[in-house]
């Protein structure tokens, strides 16, 4: 039995995601069932015009391989699309995709979420409190932003993050051993499942210059990363050998094992310690992964794009990429299209 298909929000109908979605899942429908979620006559459109065999549905798990799945949620008129800017309207329509993805995900429908960009401009000004799309999904399975992690995925760097979306001179005070527990152990798991090398080598990153000199430029590497560590220490397969555990390691020194392969994920304390190694390292081919959630998500990890929407020149890799390693991560088979 074919199994159930990849549920494609495609964003932000005036960015690049409709333009990627369709034509990274055209890549590979060959060997897979892939849905997209947005305005399937708008979508349905754009597939014939590059030749892509398109059916409009009405239920998810009626896709079929060879031909890509649309499912409509709502309509997009041609001035959102053209203005190539966030609207109300548009947030309204790539909010409404994502919902209805996670519903049908959650009802057994589909068996991965794959998210195009949306824009979080957008969706406020439709009304919407939206922090973003990592969160809206933890709400929506019922869980706390704290029980899911959000990561960075890629060829030479896989990256989580213990703490997100906050100031930088809130950082320290957010970051505790629970949530250093919770990261680690989620990149864990999502690297068991993803890569086939093992051991696997995994770096817990410092927060503060050096690691904290022992205590010489700040106390939270002693204070919450070493109890956590402790803790971490009896984890299943870490204590089975199938990950090398190290921490904490200067910043500076874990992303460079990481980006000369010495070491296969690193937990990074907040947001742009990560990010910013993510996009030097793995720009247009990192898979931004949700993981806690009961189904597995993946995303691109890079914006709207407008610019790149006007112009005519929106680039499909990174939304290959999100596609791919939910296969992966799925249990099926990495393809790229063709026979081989």
């Amino acid at each position: 039995m074919s199994p159930l298909p990849l549920l494609v929000p495609v964003g932000d109908p005036a960015g690049v995601g409709p333009s990627v979605a369709l034509t990274a899942a055209a890549r590979l429908i060959a060997r897979d069932r892939i849905v997209l979620l947005g305005d399937a006559g708008a979508l349905q459109e754009v597939a014939a015009s590059r030749g892509v065999r398109a059916t409009r549905l009405t239920r998810a798990e009626d896709a079929r391989t060879g031909e890509l799945g649309l499912l409509h949620v709502a309509q997009w008129n041609a001035s959102m699309v053209s203005s190539h800017a966030p609207s109300a309207g548009g947030g309204e329509a790539q909010l409404r995709a994502l919902d209805e993805a996670i519903t049908l995900v959650l009802a057994g429908s589909g068996r991965a979420v794959v998210t195009g960009p949306t824009s979080k401009e957008a969706i406020v000004s439709a009304g919407h409190a939206f922090v973003g799309q990592t969160e809206r999904l933890a709400q929506r399975a019922g869980l706390r932003d704290d029980d899911v992690t959000m990561m960075f995925l890629g060829p030479r760097l896989r990256v989580a993050l213990v703490t997100t979306h906050l100031a930088l001179a809130d950082v320290p005070s957010e970051i505790s051993v629970p949530r250093v527990v919770r990261a680690t152990r989620h990149l864990v798991e999502a690297l068991l499942r993803a890569e086939s090398l093992r051991p696997l080598r995994v770096l817990v990153a410092g927060l503060n210059p050096h690691a904290g000199e022992h205590g010489l430029f700040g106390r939270e590497e002693l204070d919450t990363l070493a109890p956590a560590l402790r803790e971490l220490a009896e984890l299943p397969a870490v204590r089975a050998g199938e990950v090398l555990l190290e921490g904490p390691v200067p910043a500076e020194a874990a992303f460079r094992f990481a980006s000369s392969g010495h070491a296969h994920g690193v937990v990074a304390m907040y947001h742009d310690q990560a990010t910013i190694a993510s996009k030097l390292l793995d720009w247009g081919s990192a898979v931004n992964v949700t993981w806690g959630l009961p189904f597995v998500r993946t995303s691109v990890d890079h914006g709207v794009a407008y610019d790149a929407a006007r112009d005519g020149t929106a680039d499909d890799e990174g939304m290959l990429a999100a596609l791919e390693m939910a296969q992966r991560l799925t249990r099926v088979a990495r393809v790229s299209g063709g026979e081989g």
